[in-house]
């Protein structure tokens, strides 16, 4: 989405907003373990089955469970066989790439917060759920193999708060792993090329993922009217019109086709998609997050 007036700093002051970010990385922290924590506190924890140590339930035995899986005491209570289930405890990898483009950096208002802020705000709470549940995560932007630990939370606080000078951002799946899960955070309003090559590789690598779109909500409804000048938070497009009003329907035409094709291609890879707005809650953002990347295990 573009602004509906030239942004107030220059493209090339987008290096010092950068810095200024940088700087901030520890409130980042903070308010993602909080949001994080409200989570845990509502009692959404990981409940899968698998390998592992912690006893989960017992379920009535089914055709193809080996013999030695069969709890043998519990089943001489009834006339049933029942197998012990163990809560699942393998450690898995996800890969995050965060959009961190000059069009993530939009906000139609001083109340919201920008794409930017939020899709970090997420991303650094997601890592630390899935930390806490013993993943290993990795975000793209540092080059790095998922890892785990406060080590790796700092890091990836860190790469949030960096800045790319480009319109929009691309993701590149190139590194990585085998059989691993990816969350692709982003306003997705750019060219898709890159996108469908990154989850095409994704596929052929039996990686599961996410697409989480954030769009402002200026964004969805498009209230502008008159006279208005549009131009990319990256400053490279600028288009002035007289009568904003008048592309409105078309407009939303175009983003509810781009959500389509958004759509389509989760599904057809297996993958889950949902669109977030930055005036909705977090919170709620963070659960189907957190769910959604649990659930492509």
């Amino acid at each position: 989405m573009t602004s509906s007036r030239p942004p107030s700093t220059p493209q090339a002051d987008l290096r010092a907003l950068g810095s200024a970010l940088a700087a901030a990385w520890p409130p980042l922290q903070a308010e993602a373990e909080h949001l994080a924590r409200t989570l845990l506190l509502g009692g959404h924890g990981r409940r899968q089955s698998g390998r592992g140590d912690e006893f989960w339930q017992y379920r009535p035995a089914q055709a193809g469970d080996p013999a030695r899986d069969i709890d043998w005491r519990r089943s001489g209570r009834s006339d049933a066989h029942f197998v012990r289930e163990k809560e699942w405890q393998a450690a898995q990898s996800v890969h995050l790439w965060v959009d961190r483009s000059a069009a993530m950096q939009f906000s139609s208002d001083t109340g919201l917060p920008t794409k930017s802020h939020r899709a970090a705000l997420l991303a650094m709470a997601l890592s630390t759920l899935l930390m806490k549940g013993g993943e290993r995560v990795a975000l793209t932007a540092l080059g790095t193999p998922p890892r785990t630990g406060n080590l790796q939370l700092t890091r990836i606080a860190e790469g949030l708060t960096d800045t790319d000078d480009a319109d929009y951002g691309a993701p590149d799946a190139a590194t990585f792993l085998p059989h691993a899960r990816a969350v692709f955070v982003s306003d997705f309003l750019g060219p898709t090329d890159a996108l469908e090559t990154a989850i095409a590789t994704c596929a052929a690598r039996g990686i599961k993922g996410v697409l989480h779109q954030i769009l402002d909500p200026a964004e969805e409804a498009f209230p502008y009217q008159g006279r208005t000048i549009f131009t990319s938070m990256g400053g490279g497009v600028v288009h002035e019109t007289l009568r904003a009003g008048d592309l409105r329907a078309r407009y939303r035409d175009r983003l509810a086709e781009r959500k389509a094709h958004l759509s389509q291609l989760a599904q057809t890879a297996g993958w889950r998609y949902a669109c977030h707005h930055t005036d909705a809650s977090a919170q709620s953002a963070l659960l189907w997050l957190y769910q959604a990347v649990e659930g492509a295990g």
